[in-house]
């Protein structure tokens, strides 16, 4: 940290990664844009603020402001102010929020669940079902149409040029997400969705019954070479980006297991990915081949018996189960579960049943 603590920020709102340390979060890609700048030799000194204004013209000065108030403006490796004032052969390395490439955003009265408001953020338990933010086949009846409508009901005022999405789940994913009302608040979750200082837990169904109670799945996951709506595992490091998932069984139903998932890494549809490549795919993922019986078992009307619960449960088995995160003005830890959805607990009473009778 320099001497000339003036120009930076307080620790307390520093973390041991610094931005340009940063893998980006695969999951949350397009969120965010991640700037690295060398200050040219003949630069005279000049507020970091109007330098990052000339180089990013798109920006707006609170926009630029708040990001460095929330740590995400990083100057040879320290944090810094906006009166910062830029020096030739400066490393810059920023972490700016940025709007989905979406249409004007049409305010929806739809309901939401929502767990907890207060003035910089909104966390909501997400139905299976619902896109999160519009684009190509769904512009409206997402989450954020429905945010829209809430803030506008409530007639609060915002900084933000969009709904200020942090993170998103997949469609068909339930569970929490949550969803910041200023520039500050966004930047500063932003900063912590990045570094994985979230606290984060995944629950799925998966197909058969995997060996160990507890275990690692690693492998570099990237598109896969034939079918593009799929990613592939390649374990050998030829391509992809380097991905880990921790998970715990919770339950055994003999030719489906309830498991419990943490992310080391954040690549698009992680999860999925991984289980398919263990031989585990999440039950009933058509995306993934996890549409179809397992083969193989020995059950009295065991295919029947798969066709009620894939009624139950239309959907891939993938709940976010857990949020937890530092709040950006209290600065205190926010922790939040989410109960298993109405159609997972069914499937899991109707399994159970099964294999008592």
């Amino acid at each position: 940290m320099s001497e000339d603590n003036e120009d930076f920020l307080d620790e307390e709102l520093l973390d041991s990664n610094s931005i340009e340390n940063i893998d980006i979060d695969e999951e949350n890609k397009g969120l965010y844009e991640h700037l690295n700048l060398t200050v040219d030799n003949g630069q005279e000194p000049l507020r970091i603020d109007k330098f990052l204004l000339i180089h990013r013209q798109n920006s707006s000065r609170n926009k630029i402001s708040q990001t460095c108030r929330a740590g995400n403006v990083v100057v040879n490796g320290n944090p810094v102010k906006q009166n910062y004032r830029v020096k030739p052969g400066d490393q810059i390395s920023v972490l700016l929020t940025r709007p989905p490439r979406e249409n004007v955003i049409i305010p929806q009265d739809i309901p939401i669940n929502i767990v907890y408001e207060d003035d910089d953020l909104v966390v909501v338990d997400k139905e299976p079902g619902m896109v999160v933010h519009p684009g190509f086949g769904n512009w409206d009846g997402t989450l954020v149409n429905a945010l829209a409508f809430h803030f506008e009901k409530n007639g609060e005022k915002s900084d933000l040029d969009r709904v200020g999405l942090v993170h998103r789940i997949d469609k068909d994913t339930s569970g929490l997400l949550v969803i910041a009302k200023n520039e500050y608040a966004l930047s500063f979750l932003a900063k912590q969705f990045f570094n994985r200082t979230t606290k984060r837990l995944y629950w799925a169904f998966v197909w058969g019954n995997p060996q160990e109670d507890e275990g690692t799945i690693k492998g570099h996951i990237g598109r896969h070479p034939k079918n593009r709506m799929q990613m592939s595992v390649y374990e050998d490091g030829s391509h992809g980006k380097h991905a880990v998932t921790h998970y715990k069984v919770l339950e055994r139903f003999r030719y489906m297991t309830w498991v419990e998932c943490k992310l080391e890494t954040g690549r698009t549809h992680q999860i999925r990915a991984h289980f398919k490549h263990i031989g585990h795919t999440l039950f009933n993922d058509e995306r993934y081949e996890g549409h179809t019986p397992l083969r193989g078992v020995n059950l009295p009307k065991y295919k029947q018996f798969i066709k009620n619960v894939f009624e139950i449960l239309p959907r891939h088995a993938l709940h976010a189960h857990t949020l937890g995160f530092i709040h950006p003005t209290t600065k205190k830890e926010l922790y939040f579960e989410s109960p298993m959805p109405k159609d997972m607990v069914d499937a899991v009473k109707k399994w159970r049943n099964y294999l008592e009778n």
